[in-house]
């Protein structure tokens, strides 16, 4: 049996929590996604498969607030946060369950998770 790499590890790790993390319309899932220079979240109905809010760091409003494009920072996430968090509370969601998306809980994955519970997000 070949060895995985570090992708398809995470891959499988994703599919394993996915099992158990599902958004409902009362505690929709906070899902984020990390690649080599970008930062993603979503906030995912998954019982209507819809997207209720979404933030990157390729967003108009993330550019506004870094005064520049995309970042791959611990500061880049934790202000993927805040974009979020201040979407979620307008829409009036409070609760989610976080899907960290198979990365390891460190770094800016934590980072974001710290930043949107101090915001006011509860997980």
């Amino acid at each position: 049996m070949a060895k995985l790499s570090r992708q398809e590890k995470r891959i499988r790790r994703h599919k394993r929590i996915r099992k158990k993390v599902f958004g409902t319309p009362e505690r929709p899932r906070l899902c984020v996604y990390r690649s080599l220079n970008h930062f993603y979240a979503q906030i995912i109905d998954d019982e209507a498969g819809r997207t209720l809010v979404c933030a990157s760091t390729l967003d108009p409003e993330y550019e506004k607030l870094a005064g520049k494009r995309g970042g791959k920072s611990i500061e880049a996430a934790q202000l993927v946060a805040e974009i979020i968090t201040k979407k979620a509370l307008e829409r009036g969601i409070k609760k989610v369950v976080f899907d960290r998306g198979g990365f390891m809980y460190h770094g800016k994955i934590k980072a974001f998770a710290d930043k949107c519970r101090e915001l006011g997000l509860e997980f």
